[in-house]
């Protein structure tokens, strides 16, 4: 059996549903397909936020701040409440003049490149988190960062990709994608049936890899796992999105700089702190390469909730309803890839945003519907290109 589609989507999870959506809204045939449920691995298995307070100043903070732009007008299209809120963010700065200095730096940088943050110290530290350690001594606040459910958004994409004529195909592993004598992407196949089409945008995350082997290409994407504690329902611990300010150092693998304990800079462990719309909050987060292991770690469990002490002694006396696990799509420079494949005409990767999928994925829509309808991008893809990496070329020439 053989089905068709002027673009077939791999991955359903967020980026693979806002590409769906974004191509569907330009009036591209459509087909989204997934090898299990809509949104069941990693956008499944995250928190919910829309930052650029934790992206590198200059291209990296303003791809996410337009994402943030783009969000908020998604927001008015979807049919659905995605528990949006924009309560701003903040990493917490600890008592220590190395890490000051560097705190008041990333902000000032950031300011330049145009985002919406301050430094706040002294009695508005208190004023603004009342719950904080008293030795805090500062907050570097990002006005415009926000928060949403990654499953509402993700369904949502989907729903109304689906109103505007797309395809669905959930339960469906693709096992390799088909190419044409002349080296073109035509399509891909499953264990039962194939799908033909012209363009083929491999949105599947960690998995993306294994897909694009297929073809003898080599995508340089690795899963890194993170863990996230879920607390009990209880009054505002904090008001908003907390992280430390070492998190940027356990992100981007800046070992030796946190003065934490040996475990905890093993397993990238840095505290984060995230009130949901339900009264709950979520704990994180850790940062390992264990392959495609999802399971909780106990070891890991133990050493966020010790660090997220730290930071919020009160949380000794509130319970954890439940943990798990994710796998981020880590790629060599933080960048994800969002890129045409040029040694294959019709293939295009849409992956690799490691902890960032949630708060990219408008602008990873709308840069990719844009990169196949032909139009002008948004802004500029080069960095995002796969070509950027030495390996990021065919295999062979087979298939």
């Amino acid at each position: 059996m053989s089905r068709t589609a002027d673009a077939l989507v791999i991955g359903g999870g967020v980026i693979g549903s806002a590409v769906f959506y974004y191509l569907s809204k330009e009036g591209v045939r459509a087909a989204l397909v997934e090898r299990g449920d809509i949104c069941s691995g990693t956008s499944g298995a995250c928190d919910g936020n829309i930052l650029s307070i934790d992206k590198e100043p200059g291209y990296d903070s303003q791809l996410a701040l337009l994402s943030q732009r783009l969000l908020r007008e998604l927001v008015a299209e979807l049919d659905c409440d995605v528990d949006y809120t924009q309560r701003g963010s903040v990493l917490v700065v600890e008592p220590d003049a190395r890490q000051e200095a560097m705190a008041r730096d990333w902000m000032r940088r950031q300011k330049e490149a145009g985002l919406p943050m301050r430094y706040i110290e002294g009695r508005e530290v208190f004023e603004s988190e009342p719950l904080l350690a008293r030795d805090v001594i500062g907050l570097v606040e990002c006005a415009s960062d926000s928060s949403l459910s990654p499953l509402a958004l993700t369904f949502g994409l989907v729903e109304a990709a689906k109103r505007l004529g797309g395809a669905v195909y959930p339960r469906t592993e693709i096992r390799e994608l088909l190419r044409d004598r002349a080296g073109s992407i035509r399509g891909a196949r499953s264990s039962t049936e194939e799908f033909a089409a012209p363009r083929v945008i491999l949105a599947a995350g960690v998995w993306t890899p294994h897909l694009a082997g297929t073809v003898g290409l080599d995508v340089p994407i690795q899963p890194r796992k993170g863990h996230i504690l879920v607390g009990e329902r209880t009054p505002d611990l904090g008001r908003r999105k907390l992280q430390e300010f070492g998190y940027l150092m356990a992100k981007f693998g800046q070992k030796g700089v946190r003065g934490v304990e040996p475990a905890m800079e093993e397993s990238g462990v840095a505290m984060v702190y995230e009130p949901t719309g339900h009264g709950n909050f979520l704990i994180g987060s850790s940062r390992q390469f264990v392959g495609f292991d999802t399971q909780c770690d106990l070891e890991v469990l133990r050493l966020l909730a010790k660090r997220a002490l730290r930071f919020f002694p009160s949380l000794r006396n509130m319970k954890v309803i439940h943990s798990y696990a994710g796998l981020r799509p880590w790629t060599p420079d933080h960048y994800p890839i969002v890129s045409a494949v040029a040694s294959i005409p019709g293939l295009y990767i849409a992956a690799g945003h490691e902890g960032d999928g949630i708060g990219l994925a408008p602008i990873t829509g709308r840069l990719l519907s844009e990169m196949i309808t032909g139009r002008m991008t948004a802004m500029s893809v080069d960095p995002l290109r796969l070509e950027r990496f030495d390996d990021g070329a065919e295999k062979s020439a087979s298939h």
